[in-house]
């Protein structure tokens, strides 16, 4: 590759006159797949629909073709002020995935039958909780709705980390540096040019963290987009995606799930819509779960520590021009994150938070439905298999953060919830998500019918705690603490 990898647009008119007379003529196609990996995908493809063939970029490339070829790549690169995680760049290659095996526009039937199943889904669950529904609109969106709406929280999740890493490269990649290497020079391993088409003075520490930013944008965008093939609404993967009380359901991919099932499509729609207006009824009525839910990740992403050793006997020799060799590094393993006891312990709790979550909501939606759904019962159980399973786009994000997504043990927790429902009811059940101390944990999972025992023990010894505090601070009757009737 010759020196004008990463032009500004004042050299790229200059292009063609540096060509060498063997080159390929798919050398720029292979440029922009050197620099941008499967990210070049989404730029040939753009490049394809304005009528410019990338492969035609070799002979005597157009300037006007290269310009535009050139300045996609400096897209990806260049902004400044993107953080961690490189928006722009996550927000086009999820849109490019999600639309990959096609997106149609919903029909009015399609968004009309969504809608409606939302309403019907509300009316059965009145009957089997008392949360009230979440108060917000029924929803049908493509593939492509789903991921402008969910992806900030995504790339929420993954800033923290991705913030770690790239300083950590950035600490690694300076202390490589030849001495005496300034602003804007050549750099071992990164194309001749990079730095002056990023405007010449970008120091090499920064460069790596806009390409990191760009890489992890291309990661998080993968994951998104692939994950808008997968699901059927907007809190399916047990985390609170949207700030706002909406119920939502993608018919495309309820239709493709339904395909080939026993039970028709008019079923699983139903039962599904179920499941979403559940999620939506616990996060919007549960007013400490999203918050709760969030700061675990948070916390785990603020105890990453990277082995800084590790990292530099593995980026030693990669080529900072290969953002292939780069996407693999940042996709996990190489980096040597190591998860400490405390790390271990946050992730323990999001496991079982997530499985409380999934675990309610499996029991109280096959409450509502086996009333009303012939199929509610294997509907019931092929949900269950497919959220223990995980999906690719889910594994991604778990390579990619770390964090496990999948609710291992919601079977456990659905057995606790049915339970507390036969001892007290449906307000002692519902009554779990009342504090966060009530919440069970894993030795709950572990021994389900114990719960309520252990609860009880652990409720006394607070009350007696209480009692003898107000009598040693004077407050209420001291014969209240000797009268345990009072």
């Amino acid at each position: 590759m010759d020196g004008a990898t990463l032009a500004d647009p004042v050299t790229v008119n200059t292009m063609s006159d540096q060509h060498q007379p063997g080159e390929s003529p798919q050398s720029w196609e292979e440029m922009l797949r050197s620099m941008l990996g499967e990210g070049a995908d989404e730029v040939m493809a753009e490049m394809r629909e304005r009528g410019i063939d990338p492969t035609a970029l070799g002979g005597a490339p157009d300037p006007v073709m290269m310009q535009y070829a050139l300045a996609q790549v400096q897209k990806m690169l260049s902004a400044e002020g993107t953080g961690p995680v490189n928006a722009d760049v996550a927000h086009d290659v999820a849109r490019q995935v999600a639309v990959s095996e096609g997106d149609p526009s919903l029909t009015g039937k399609q968004a009309k039958d969504a809608t409606d199943a939302l309403g019907v889904a509300e009316l059965w669950l009145d009957a089997v909780t008392d949360l009230p529904p979440a108060g917000g609109t029924r929803r049908a969106w493509n593939r492509s709705e789903w991921v402008e709406a969910t992806l900030p929280v995504w790339n929420e999740l993954a800033a923290p980390v991705a913030a770690s890493v790239a300083d950590a490269l950035a600490t690694v990649l300076r202390d490589q540096l030849p001495e005496g290497v300034d602003d804007g020079e050549a750099v071992p391993g990164m194309p001749a040019g990079v730095l002056h088409g990023l405007g010449g003075s970008i120091d090499p520490a920064q460069m790596m963290r806009r390409l990191g930013s760009a890489v992890f944008g291309m990661q998080v965008g993968q994951a998104a987009g692939t994950l808008s093939r997968e699901v059927f609404g907007a809190t399916d993967v047990g985390l609170p995606l949207l700030d706002s009380p909406d119920t939502v359901l993608l018919p495309t991919n309820v239709a493709a799930f339904a395909d080939g099932l026993d039970a028709p499509l008019e079923e699983v729609r139903q039962f599904l819509a179920v499941r979403e207006a559940a999620h939506a009824r616990l996060f919007t009525h549960v007013p400490w779960l999203r918050s709760h839910l969030l700061s675990i990740v948070e916390r785990y992403a603020r105890g990453i520590t990277i082995d800084l050793d590790a990292l530099e006997a593995q980026v030693r020799d990669i080529d900072l021009a290969d953002s292939d060799a780069l996407r693999s590094a940042l996709s996990g393993g190489v980096f040597g994150l190591q998860n400490t006891d405390e790390q271990k312990a946050v992730l323990l709790n999001l496991e079982t938070t997530l499985a409380l979550v999934e675990g309610w909501v499996d029991e109280v939606s096959a409450m509502a439905a086996l009333p009303h759904l012939p199929h509610a019962i294997p509907l019931r159980e092929m949900i269950r298999r497919r959220r223990a399973a995980g999906g690719p786009a889910e594994q991604t994000f778990s390579t990619l953060v770390g964090l496990e997504l999948r609710p291992r043990r919601s079977r456990d927790a659905a057995t606790l919830f049915s339970i507390v429902a036969r001892a007290q009811g449906t307000e002692g059940r519902d009554a779990v998500w009342d504090h966060p101390d009530l919440l069970p944990g894993t030795q709950d999972l572990d021994d389900p019918s114990g719960y309520l025992v252990r609860r009880e023990a652990a409720e006394n010894e607070h009350a007696d705690i209480d009692a003898a505090l107000k009598e040693i601070f004077g407050e209420g009757d001291p014969d209240d603490a000797a009268d345990p009737e009072k």
